[in-house]
């Protein structure tokens, strides 16, 4: 296979991925709107669920070397970390953006991630912004005005307890990001990580909220809804992110994530009857765009460093 293929190999299969996650997103709305769940039942399920089957994939794929991740205090330390404030807190906010509000105006403002990434860098690590970075951000804050007002000042697209949800899974999601790099450095498997991260939220959601207490009335419906999120929108696209890592670099697959903010825009109008204007929609390109102005300009200055030494 020639490195041209094996590039639009890994474009297609991150380009699935973000799309399985768009279609995860608009099912948790029909979850959290239609089927009169409990959010807090909802995640303790969700997340044990995931958790065991991602672990047991890991399990697999590392032939039962899953103990690594806890090899040192450190390590266990900056999972545990991961597992309350990054994965398990996203997967709260998340949610609750979805049920107040809906999955594309969640999906967008969670997509501000990378920004939020920026911004911690320069308010604790005092690092100077690049141009790119002070671009973008003009370009996103237009960008979620216009999606979240319809152009109207006055006058919020979506209820504000789902603005400020969505930006805590934006903040959160950056925290996804972050915090389990030492543990990736450190060597370990990406899915093994991810594994303990959701089964360990998994656990302290069901602390909180155990699965067989007062459990909602389980039909077939929300049976196959439950599992969706759970295979279609956790355990493949991440299994084919990983494999798509190998064919395509990291900043294709990061410009084809935006991918998932369209199929979650499409599925919504088409399946929730969510109805937009065009000025939500340019609102939400604007979002995509300084993404991805984030992201190249971030790499060209990492290039250019490297060019230098």
């Amino acid at each position: 296979m020639t490195k041209s293929n094996h590039v639009t190999k890994g474009i297609m299969l991150a380009l699935i991925a973000s799309a399985m996650w768009g279609i995860s997103g608009t099912v948790l709305q029909f979850i959290s709107q239609n089927q009169n769940i409990p959010a807090a039942w909802f995640l303790s399920a969700r997340t044990l669920g995931a958790g065991v089957v991602l672990l047991l994939i890991g399990g697999v794929m590392t032939r039962g070397r899953i103990w690594g991740v806890f090899k040192s205090w450190r390590l266990a330390g900056w999972l545990i970390a991961y597992a309350i404030f990054g994965l398990g807190a996203n997967l709260l906010t998340f949610y609750m953006s979805v049920q107040t509000g809906n999955a594309a105006s969640a999906t967008i403002l969670q997509y501000l991630s990378p920004l939020f990434i920026v911004i911690g860098g320069l308010v604790f690590k005092r690092q100077i912004p690049l141009r790119s970075d002070l671009i973008a951000f003009v370009v996103s804050a237009l960008g979620v005005f216009l999606a979240i007002t319809k152009g109207n000042v006055s006058e919020l697209a979506i209820p504000m307890n789902a603005l400020l949800w969505g930006v805590g899974s934006g903040i959160t999601a950056a925290f996804y990001v972050v915090l389990p790099r030492p543990v990736v450095e450190a060597g370990e498997s990406p899915i093994l990580i991810l594994g303990w991260g959701t089964l360990i939220a998994g656990v302290l959601f069901n602390l909180h909220q155990p699965i067989w207490v007062n459990p909602p009335h389980i039909t077939s419906t929300l049976i196959m809804s439950m599992a969706t999120v759970i295979i279609v929108g956790t355990i493949m696209p991440f299994c084919l992110l990983l494999f798509s890592a190998n064919y395509a670099p990291s900043d294709v697959i990061s410009i084809v994530d935006a991918a998932q903010p369209v199929m979650t825009f499409i599925l919504s109008v088409l399946f929730l009857h969510l109805s937009i204007s065009m000025v939500e929609v340019a609102g939400s390109v604007l979002v995509v765009v300084a993404i991805y102005l984030l992201q190249r300009g971030r790499k060209l200055n990492e290039m250019r460093r490297q060019e230098q030494f």
